[in-house]
């Protein structure tokens, strides 16, 4: 059964037990925790305050999938004493170029084998487009020969404006996937050249239905993010419509997984 799940930057300031009674009026049963400096739980805090954040959440009938952080120890031991299950990041790309930052990345995926496996917590690895390894299968390649506990977390817009087909990635990254995201991006032109645009559900590159098509075997959480360029309309209207277009189209898709 897959957990219908959003990302709560949006209200990243809020305390657990709001969070947790605001993302279940929406109708989601998960959520991913962004620990940054700008946000209630801090990596600096999260030992001492995500354990009890998480259980405000779980006690509003929300179970966190992920925090949004990096790879310190102090963010594996917060989320084995929380019993959140991941920790996700992206793949920067820094000014000595694409091929140093990999070997870079590489090595600080590496050295987080053994926090890994301390504290039972999975990694899972998200494409973005610009200046981080964009692709899924770009990703992926990241992450050979690393054990299980190193998920890919597969991204419907990312995927999407790298121009690549759901169907091949999805397929490929099947045994790897931690969690997919559900957003939807285009690119428009713009005096300033062409910029990235993040709309609803229908309002992009990525076919959902065809993405949901292609996961009819998988369990794990689908995030919807929140991420909306146009804010004229409250992002809690806009995801309360999100939801409701993903749901139907786990029906159109033929899928009865979710």
């Amino acid at each position: 059964m897959n957990t219908w799940s959003v990302f709560t930057k949006p209200w990243s300031g809020l305390p657990g037990g709001e969070l947790g009674k605001l993302v279940a009026g929406l109708g989601f049963t998960g959520a991913e925790i962004p620990v940054r400096d700008t946000a209630y739980v801090t990596p600096a805090t999260a030992e001492a305050v995500l354990p009890g954040f998480v259980g405000q959440l779980r006690a509003e009938g929300v179970e966190p999938i992920s925090i949004a952080s990096d790879l310190s120890e102090s963010a594996f031991a917060a989320c084995a004493e929380a019993g959140v299950p991941m920790i996700r990041i992206m793949a920067p790309i820094g000014p000595d170029g694409y091929a140093a930052s990999v070997r870079r990345i590489r090595r600080e995926l590496e050295d987080a084998v053994a926090l890994v496996r301390q504290y039972g917590v999975q990694v899972g690895v998200q494409p973005h487009h610009g200046r981080f390894v964009t692709s899924s299968l770009g990703v992926l390649q990241l992450l050979d020969g690393l054990s299980e506990e190193f998920k890919v977390v597969w991204d419907a817009a990312h995927d999407a404006l790298a121009g690549d087909d759901p169907a091949i990635t999805l397929d490929l990254v099947r045994d790897r996937l931690g969690i997919v995201n559900l957003k939807n991006a285009k690119y428009v032109r713009t005096d300033d050249g062409w910029k990235t645009w993040f709309g609803q559900a229908d309002e992009g590159l990525s076919d959902w239905p065809t993405v949901l098509h292609n996961l009819k075997t998988y369990t794990g959480p689908i995030c919807l993010t929140a991420q909306y360029s146009d804010l004229s309309v409250p992002v809690e209207t806009r995801l309360r419509a999100d939801l409701e277009f993903a749901q139907a189209a786990v029906t159109i898709a033929g899928a009865t997984w979710a």
